[in-house]
């Protein structure tokens, strides 16, 4: 059996958000509201028949009224109060800061270029070395290969010589 619908009110803002809930628990949560309004006095049960019958025809669901008119509204508003003219007080322009030194930035580039510059040269010297050297190796490997073709070739005639002769001299 479902519990009989009670209507409560709370107002936001310029509305009154009617719901139609079966407890005070139930019409917080469809306000999504954390405090106890009631216990603040801000919500109330609402009893006239007149203001809920469009929360009794939605239940669980806020509904909104408007809280008067526009004119009503605007009335109840405190009226703005008169500001006082700021005095006007002559600003003097910021000086502007002075650009920044540049000296360190060209010195540390010129010494960049200088490195690189060193650096190249150190590398050019280092291939022609290796060149040098590469053609040197070269050289030696030719006189090495072209004398040991030499002593090879004497010592197979010494040696075609010496078995020649052991041979005469065998007999």
């Amino acid at each position: 059996m479902a519990r009989k619908l009670k209507v409560f009110v709370t107002p936001a803002g310029f509305h009154d958000a009617y719901v139609a809930a079966p407890s005070r628990k139930a019409a917080l949560a469809a306000w999504g509201s954390d405090a106890d309004l009631f216990a603040r006095g801000i919500a109330v049960e609402v009893t006239d028949p007149e203001l809920t019958k469009a929360p009794l025809a939605r239940p669980g669901e806020v509904v909104k009224r408007s809280r008067g008119t526009a004119a009503e509204q605007l009335a109840a508003a405190p009226s703005p109060r008169p500001r006082k003219k700021a005095a006007v007080k002559a600003v003097a322009p910021k000086k502007a800061a002075p650009r920044p030194d540049r000296a360190a930035l060209d010195a540390a580039e010129a010494a960049l270029e200088d490195m690189t510059r060193r650096h190249r040269a150190a590398q050019r010297d280092l291939a022609k070395r290796q060149a040098d050297l590469d053609r040197e190796k070269r050289e030696v490997g030719r006189a090495q290969d072209e004398e040991a073709e030499e002593v090879r070739s004497a010592a197979e005639k010494a040696q075609t010589a010496y078995d020649a002769a052991l041979k005469g001299w065998r007999g």
